[in-house]
């Protein structure tokens, strides 16, 4: 059964499906726009949700109309959820509709805690999470590195052999990143949501995407996009294998990537990390630094 959502008079809404993923990735970015001058989410970030194992879009999701059928605002639930309005549309109530909605969906799916990210600089988005208990739990940061010059890229540790992605290195690097990324406390994810995101994107970049070997096993990665009308590179991924971190070689494998957006012309790259990975000082030590942030907010249910 579908959970009720009370909308302000002259709005409506519906389930998303995937093919409103163009309309989504329009409001995302008309968002991103407003507070940030650009627009950063790509379509196959948007698609990825309704990869996520028991995502039911016909109640899990929720599209918001206004009168002339216009998409407005949306949001979804999954234990971590999204709740995005249109710049234009803020202020009458249809962020609070969709949060209620959101908790009062997750209840009834007996999900323990929500948990949603939002920008630092999105403070009526932080106000409102506040507001409904939510509470801080984790910071994320944008690092960025401009590339004028070439750079140069260290020699590989003894034993180690680097080279770029190849048709096949899926499962191997799947295994590897979310082994890392586990560590963290995320999610496990199986190996086709996990592709969605990486490397079955339209924008994955293989020849920009080292992966380093011991021997024939693969111990460390770094997953690039390259993501056309963006002026950077992007690494969606980096990991190391735990016994063999401390060698240089996550250093290694960003540097070569660095150099292989050079090559491309980007201007720079950029990457994501957050404050449970402990990384922010190697990206500081091989030249990058924090452009923005946001936080991760949660509530108990």
């Amino acid at each position: 059964m579908r959970t009720p959502l009370v909308l302000p008079a002259g709005y409506r809404a519906r389930p998303a499906t995937l093919a409103d993923v163009p309309a989504i990735g329009g409001l995302l970015g008309a968002c991103e726009h407003a507070l940030l001058g650009r627009a950063e989410t790509d379509l196959d970030a948007v698609a990825a949700p309704f990869a996520r194992p028991g995502f039911d879009p016909e109640l899990d999701t929720s599209m918001v109309f206004d009168p002339a059928d216009v998409l407005v605002a949306r949001a979804w639930v999954k234990k971590r959820c999204e709740v995005d309005v249109h710049p234009r549309h803020r202020g009458r109530g249809l962020g609070g509709a969709l949060l209620d909605w959101v908790e009062a969906r997750a209840r009834r799916d007996g999900t323990p805690q929500l948990t949603q990210t939002v920008p630092d600089e999105d403070e009526a988005a932080v106000a409102l999470l506040r507001s409904r208990g939510f509470e801080p739990i984790v910071v994320n940061w944008r690092l960025e590195i401009a590339l004028p010059t070439e750079p140069e890229v260290p020699e590989p540790p003894p034993g180690i052999t680097v080279r770029p992605f190849r048709a096949g290195d899926g499962p191997a690097a799947h295994q590897l990143l979310e082994d890392a990324f586990q560590e963290w406390g995320q999610r496990r994810r199986s190996y086709t949501e996990w592709a969605a995101l990486t490397v079955g994107r339209t924008s994955f970049a293989p020849d920009v995407s080292p992966v380093a070997f011991a021997g024939d096993q693969m111990i460390g990665a770094v997953l690039a996009l390259d993501v056309p009308g963006t002026t950077e590179g992007y690494i969606e991924r980096l990991a190391v294998r735990h016994d063999h971190r401390g060698r240089g070689v996550a250093r290694l494998l960003l540097r070569d990537t660095f150099r292989g957006f050079f090559q491309r012309g980007r201007l720079g790259c950029t990457l994501w990390t957050h404050s449970r990975t402990g990384a922010l000082a190697l990206y500081e030590r091989v030249g990058m630094s924090v452009g923005r942030s946001t936080t991760a907010y949660a509530k108990i249910l």
